[in-house]
């Protein structure tokens, strides 16, 4: 479990090092454009949200609540795997070890 924290951690200073970059040198909607303009620009961002889409199915699966649920999807359609690293963390910290309560969360039989 020790490394699967790491490679979360990493993940979450990867994104925001490369969030915060494209905020300070980018420009959203003139890029944004480009990127839909070039069918493979496409093809990128519906594998992206796809990705991002089944990422939530787990989180909806696992959470204790609607509402914290709703929050968590927000941020991940947002800041995409920003977010993903930061809840796969959580998740991680919070199941203490135990595998099946990481990936089932509320869920994990008597619990």
């Amino acid at each position: 479990m020790r490394i699967a924290k790491i490679i979360a951690l990493i993940g979450v200073v990867a994104m925001t090092g490369v969030i915060l970059y494209a905020f300070a040198v980018g420009n959203f909607t003139e890029e944004g454009n480009i990127l839909l303009s070039m069918p493979w620009g496409i093809v990128s961002l519906v594998d992206l949200y796809v990705g991002f889409t089944l990422f939530s199915a787990w989180i909806v699966y696992r959470e204790k609540s609607v509402l914290r649920s709703v929050i968590w999807v927000i941020f991940m359609m947002t800041l995409g795997f920003f977010t993903a690293s930061l809840y796969t963390f959580i998740a991680l910290q919070t199941s203490k070890g135990d595998w099946q309560r990481f990936w089932m969360g509320k869920r994990t039989p008597g619990k």
